[in-house]
């Protein structure tokens, strides 16, 4: 029996509505785990973002504060549902994920800045944390 395991409730899932108010009103922080050539095409448009990208999570996760609601976001909320559970796992409390993610904010006409048609040819990536996803493929 392995005693260092850790007993994770159910992640936090919001929809972009819910988010929406949140940055607007209660001062949470919109984390962005999608990397450099997603974020370069296409960008949320709000104020609070930080980029974090997947591959260099692992090893940043600790420049995010522990005492304000952070919702992590991706381009589907696949690789953020992820870090999510990364950050719950190392004593992170307040945290929540972006349900189906940037598709999801765009489908229901939240602010962004950049090529709303590179979002169709987004990568939901199911790579670990630890293996940062290679150019061009995902999984």
């Amino acid at each position: 029996m392995n005693t260092d395991q850790k007993t994770l409730r159910d992640a936090r899932q919001y929809c972009p509505t819910l988010i929406q108010r949140k940055l607007e009103q209660e001062n949470a922080m919109l984390v962005d785990v999608r990397e450099e050539d997603e974020v370069a095409q296409l960008v949320f448009d709000v104020p609070n973002v930080i980029y974090l990208p997947m591959s260099e999570f692992e090893q940043r996760f600790a420049e995010l504060p522990k005492d304000r609601e952070l919702i992590l976001s991706c381009s589907v909320g696949e690789r953020s549902l992820k870090a999510t559970y990364f950050l719950m796992y190392h004593g992170y409390e307040k945290v929540a994920n972006m349900e189906d993610g940037l598709k999801k904010w765009i489908r229901k006409g939240f602010p962004v800045r950049g090529d709303i048609a590179s979002i169709t040819s987004a990568r939901a990536c199911c790579s670990p944390i630890t293996s940062p996803s290679t150019s061009g493929s995902c999984c």
